[in-house]
């Protein structure tokens, strides 16, 4: 199981670079940044198969689009030049909430 929550983090991850990385392919123009970010969102949704091999397809996809969503709000936030009101930090903090949720309900 510890395999899979690491292989689901890593899908995260390359998940959030990819998106992360969309205003750099100027809507598909650039050539570079386009093959790295199909290629990032193929190696994550590759990952999320092999980890639904172990955890539910339900908590499993909801924790990886969960906290992508929320971590991607936040590097918009932090470093992309995107506003954050408190409704959108209460947001994010109800996003994270349901993972929290969903994995303590999958645990049982």
């Amino acid at each position: 199981m510890s395999t899979a929550i690491v292989l689901l983090l890593a899908a995260i991850g390359i998940e959030v670079a990819a998106t992360a990385s969309l205003p750099r392919t100027e809507g598909f123009t650039v050539p570079g940044w386009s093959v790295a970010v199909l290629c990032g969102y193929g190696a994550s949704i590759w990952l999320l198969a092999i980890v639904v091999r172990t955890l539910p397809v339900s908590v499993a996809y909801a924790v990886w689009s969960g906290l992508g969503t929320a971590i991607v709000a936040l590097i918009g936030f932090a470093f992309l030049g995107e506003q954050m009101g408190w409704l959108k930090a209460v947001s994010l903090g109800l996003i994270v909430a349901g993972v929290v949720g969903l994995n303590l309900a999958g645990a049982h």
